[in-house]
């Protein structure tokens, strides 16, 4: 499975009248009372915070309109908990970004509930790209939908303390690591990492690697890395770790607060430094979701003016305009009138737009407008997608659970003590000679 492709279309976004359609009104959609469902269905998602209360934003017009309580539950360990459940034969109803080769064992056994029949497939393929349709199908039958998606590898930094410091934008990877020194001999650390995630710590780093894989040796590299093929003690993926090395600095010298900060701080906080006074870091590698976070702990900030971005440059120009991207994503796990309407509805422009309008997300739905997006930054994420000449999915979220986790792990210990790559990488290569064939 793999993204090639990326559009967005500007209509006028329907009425509410819509929503009442997308939730099913069907004979599949059960007994209605006042010409509402009623009930209630189970959600389990990643989302807390601020993005948890973007979701239930997105959720409540659902709510009125059909009568449908959605209870909904976080964990950042999603996998364990939903394999737990499942197994136990008492999922939720719908979950959120369960690991693809987690869904793909579950669909292999039948847990989780194909979508051709509960969804309008024909409206779905007129208004989604097919590579977001591939990406949730196995089999030729669609077991995961996508309703936002977000742009990885994008460095936030602060423009009116760039300006007041006479730093320029880089445009190369070698400009971006003479800006870094730069910054460093001024007196500054250069970068914002926060890696503490509770079970899932790890996977802001991991995404480093990932993004310098797919821009210094290419997606061919890049796809045999994540199916298993291409070892991670190879010279191509050993490269990717030094290289991310480089940019942590000796003893995580370029990074404030170091080791102690980043394996500490949340991956939501880890940015702020940047627009304390002074300064604590200058630069941010982050998803585009990240923006969200930066408003929230500092309701001041104007997109924009108080922050911007430039996507990581390309380590290889051979691979210019290299992305990674990733998605949220629902599926669902037992079949019944009330998550087959939250379904349908979460496919819906109408739903997406709501997250859309309160920032943080890029709908994957075609129909919503891109005048809806809060500023020109996040017009700018839309469009960075648009044109990325080379699109692939996540790296970490397609590998199987067991190498997911211990990726992320090695990221924790990796930044502990740089001089233990090898053994490292020798770890990882164990775990990959396993988790593939379970």
């Amino acid at each position: 499975m793999r993204i090639s492709s990326f559009k967005v279309v500007t209509i006028v976004a329907l009425g509410a009248a819509m929503v009442l359609a997308a939730c099913g009104g069907n004979s599949s959609s059960g007994n209605t009372t006042n010409g509402k469902i009623g009930g209630t269905v189970h959600f389990l998602g990643t989302w807390s915070g601020s993005e948890q209360d973007s979701f239930m934003a997105v959720i409540k017009p659902f709510e009125d309109q059909t009568g449908v309580t959605v209870e909904y539950e976080a964990s950042r360990d999603q996998d364990a908990i939903l394999t737990t459940r499942v197994t136990a034969g008492n999922p939720p109803e719908v979950a959120s970004a369960p690991s693809p080769a987690l869904l793909t064992k579950f669909a292999n056994q039948g847990k989780v509930i194909a979508l051709n029949n509960v969804l309008d497939m024909g409206k779905l393929n007129s208004e989604y790209a097919k590579s977001w349709i591939d990406l949730g199908s196995i089999n030729g039958k669609l077991y995961e939908v996508y309703a936002w998606g977000s742009l990885k590898g994008l460095v936030f930094y602060n423009p009116k303390v760039f300006q007041q410091k006479g730093y320029t934008v880089p445009k190369t990877w070698d400009e971006m690591i003479t800006l870094q020194n730069k910054i460093k001999a001024d007196g500054t650390t250069p970068w914002c990492i926060g890696l503490e995630s509770g079970a899932a710590s790890g996977w802001p780093g991991s995404d480093w690697v990932k993004e310098i894989v797919l821009s210094q040796s290419g997606p061919s590299v890049y796809d045999s890395w994540w199916q298993g093929k291409t070892k991670w003690s190879s010279s191509e993926i050993k490269q990717a770790w030094t290289t991310w090395g480089q940019v942590l600095g000796s003893g995580d010298s370029n990074v404030y607060g170091g080791k102690n900060f980043m394996v500490s701080t949340n991956f939501g906080d880890a940015g702020n430094g940047m627009f304390d006074s002074p300064p604590k870091c200058f630069m941010h590698n982050q998803g585009s979701f990240i923006t969200d976070f930066f408003v929230k702990a500092k309701p001041s900030l104007v997109a924009g003016q108080d922050f911007n971005f430039f996507p990581l440059p390309d380590v290889n120009s051979k691979y210019t305009g290299a992305h990674v991207v990733a998605g949220d994503t629902m599926s669902m796990f037992k079949d019944t009138p009330q998550a087959r309407a939250l379904m349908k509805y979460l496919t819906t422009a109408e739903a997406q737009d709501i997250w859309v309008k309160r920032g943080g997300k890029t709908a994957i739905n075609n129909k919503v407008n891109v005048n809806d997006y809060p500023d020109a930054l996040q017009k700018n994420i839309a469009q960075t997608i648009l044109s990325a000449k080379i699109a692939k999915y996540d790296a970490g979220d397609l590998m199987p659970p067991d190498m997911k986790n211990a990726y992320w792990s090695a990221i924790l210990q990796y930044v502990q003590d740089q001089s233990k790559l090898d053994s490292i990488l020798s770890g990882l290569d164990k775990v990959q000679a396993t988790a593939y064939t379970t």
